[in-house]
């Protein structure tokens, strides 16, 4: 049954091949500052980043630059950020990029003014924001985090090989977002497809905790429909402007917390990924796609029947002379044959994980209990092992 539970989420979007014209109506807003934040300099090859220039100088704003924001932002990177946004006093920060670029605006947005060190207090000790917050914008260059319109903020520590998320409340989430499909077009196959299981790995946190009929598990089972059909689509043609943008769509409605009511919802493949990340740098949506069928394939048999359903409802799969736990795994091959058919990353391995960091991946793994199974140590290192392709 449905909990408890309250909805916000205070973030006004702007859809379409016109959405940046709603720039023009939010500058309005705020005050003369912007930090304009924007990763390794795409946008300024794809000519994004002339359209926005242009739009915050007509507004007469007075433009502070941070470029350079890693595809894993670091700590060291946020601390730059912080000084930036003070020394230009800045009104708004405009993150002009992907869920990267949105995740560090929103980490300098609550760290600006923090009178304490922000890792230690927000991704160390998770705590409140209760000092001065600068409002963030966002204009997406990439699909796949669904930072766009939720409160999530990933910070990468080298040194403590520490990759972590802190989920702050909607006070935080950015106050408006640009979704321009078109902006993603010239986006390299890789990132592209590694935000396609991005996308996946968010709707399968939510979808694989519960055993009830709720309507989030509906919503869910919608988009990852929609998401493999025109995933398939656009690994074909990155311009078809159809699949694209049903894609940024579902991207949005994967991670904005709506599907997540009435849920405990898992994230370990989350957990274990972003250790991973700390100790390779490898890309995100990569770390999550290594190592899903493996963690799935262990935590079938204590949601059985929920992997029964993801199996008929979104893979077809035929129920009639099968058991449950056939029928269940079936559904996972399925999903196996399509990650390897739109190119993902399925072992550790590729993404730089040596024997030795192992035992290390797994105690940085912060072990969760909202899914069919709380994992030990031994568990963890047991699926990193098998996305090594080691056999148990």
């Amino acid at each position: 049954m449905l909990g408890n539970f309250s909805y916000s989420n205070p973030t006004k979007l702007y859809f379409g091949k016109d959405a940046l014209h709603g720039l023009r109506e939010e500058l309005q807003n705020y005050g003369r500052n912007v930090l304009l934040v924007y990763g390794g300099g795409s946008i300024k090859k794809n000519g994004i980043y002339e359209q926005v220039v242009e739009i915050l100088k007509a507004a007469g704003k007075d433009i502070y630059e941070d470029a350079g924001v890693m595809p894993n932002p670091t700590v060291e990177k946020l601390y730059e950020g912080c000084r930036r946004a003070r020394e230009g006093n800045v009104d708004l920060i405009l993150a002009v990029g992907g869920g990267s670029v949105c995740d560090y605006a929103k980490a300098v947005s609550v760290s600006a003014f923090c009178e304490k060190d922000p890792w230690e207090k927000y991704y160390l000790r998770m705590e409140d924001v209760d000092n001065k917050i600068i409002p963030v914008g966002c204009v997406l260059t990439m699909v796949g985090t669904g930072s766009e319109m939720n409160g999530g903020s990933v910070i990468t520590n080298h040194q403590q090989k520490r990759k972590i998320g802190h989920v702050f409340g909607d006070h935080v989430f950015p106050k408006f977002s640009i979704l321009n499909p078109v902006f993603t077009f010239t986006l390299p196959q890789y990132q592209m497809t590694a935000g396609f299981f991005d996308i996946m790995s968010h709707i399968l946190e939510q979808y694989f905790s519960g055993e009830d009929d709720n309507t989030s598990d509906y919503i869910m089972e919608g988009l990852l429909r929609s998401l493999i059909y025109s995933s398939k689509i656009a690994i074909q043609d990155p311009t078809d402007y159809e699949a694209r943008s049903n894609i940024m769509w579902t991207a949005t409605w994967a991670l904005n917390t709506l599907v997540a009511k009435g849920k405990t919802t898992d994230w370990m493949v989350h957990m274990i990924g972003q250790s991973i990340g700390a100790f390779t740098d490898a890309t995100h949506g990569m770390t999550l796609s290594a190592v899903s069928i493996p963690y799935y394939r262990h935590i079938l048999p204590y949601g059985l029947q929920k992997f029964k359903r993801y199996a008929v409802n979104v893979w077809n799969v035929t129920p009639d002379g099968k058991s449950d736990e056939e029928i269940a795994r079936e559904g996972l091959e399925r999903m196996e044959a399509y990650m390897r058919e739109i190119g993902l990353v399925m072992s550790i391995r590729e993404l730089g994980v040596t024997d030795e960091m192992l035992d290390g991946i797994a105690k940085g793994s912060f072990i969760m209990d909202g899914g069919y199974k709380v994992l030990s140590l031994d568990e963890i290192v047991a699926i990193l092992k098998e996305s090594m392709g080691e056999q148990q």
